[in-house]
């Protein structure tokens, strides 16, 4: 066990009853509240999947006093190189290309999937799975995290007023700066004239968790129209964040 609290703790899956359990909280949340889909998914079972969970882990967020089958209540999906190798590419490298932080030889941890049972959100919960996270990262050696996080639908022009000041204060550094693979959406919308407290209040709160650790955005926003949102590539290195691993996390005290 990664973490544990009075009432959640942290761990990795176990089994095939942990990751049954998984996939039906990524139904609740990618089919049923996004509208999403794909090859993979069973509609019948309720259960949302793809290729990569043959290789990557899963950190659940559990709370045992739920009844047995619906206690995972927050998840992250976990694939780090070797589980890319064994597929031949990183989730995140069908929508961006990954060149650059490829070419910095420094251990890379994708984080994805990442969703919380709709009675969680807006508490504590989101900071127990990032406890777990932080213990993992240092225990692995993690130097860069990164994964596409989405802004609900897939036409970016309904998005413009975040991606602008994303684009205009939040951009990866050069040499982290992955590139959208959509040639139409590699350019950022114009940054005149943002309304910079709409712009954040229009953020998703994923994204804004991910900005205040120090997460930066890649170039251009890739429109999902299997999973009906936008999303972006937020990086975050782990050598410039602001504050050492478990403060980074939300896990001080």
């Amino acid at each position: 066990m990664i973490s544990v609290s009075p009432t959640l703790s942290v761990r990795l899956a176990r089994d095939a009853s942990d990751r049954a359990e998984a996939e039906r909280l990524r139904y609740d949340v990618f089919v049923r509240e996004l509208g999403g889909d794909g090859a993979m998914v069973d509609h019948a079972a309720g259960r949302e999947r793809d290729r990569f969970d043959a290789v990557a882990d899963q950190l659940l967020l559990i709370d045992e006093a739920r009844p047995e089958g619906a206690q995972v209540v927050g998840l992250y999906r976990l694939l780090d190189a070797a589980g890319a190798a064994r597929m031949g590419q990183f989730y995140t490298e069908d929508e961006f290309d990954l060149d650059p932080l490829r070419s910095t030889g420094r251990t890379l941890l994708e984080l994805g999937r990442s969703c919380l049972h709709r009675d969680y959100r807006g508490g504590t919960a989101m900071f127990r799975l990032w406890q777990g996270l932080a213990a993992l990262v240092e225990a692995r050696g993690i130097e860069i995290l990164f994964g596409t996080a989405s802004f609900k639908g897939a036409d970016p022009a309904m998005h413009a007023g975040p991606l602008a000041l994303l684009a205009r204060d939040h951009l990866a550094p050069p040499e982290l700066r992955v590139k959208s693979r959509q040639s139409c959406h590699l350019e950022m919308p114009g940054s005149s004239g943002i309304d910079r407290v709409g712009a954040m209040r229009a953020m998703p709160p994923l994204i804004k968790a991910y900005l205040r650790l120090g997460g930066r955005v890649g170039q251009g926003v890739f429109a999902d129209t299997a999973f009906n949102t936008t999303d972006v590539c937020m990086i975050l290195d782990t050598a410039t964040a602001p504050a050492g691993p478990r403060a980074r996390y939300g896990t001080r005290g």
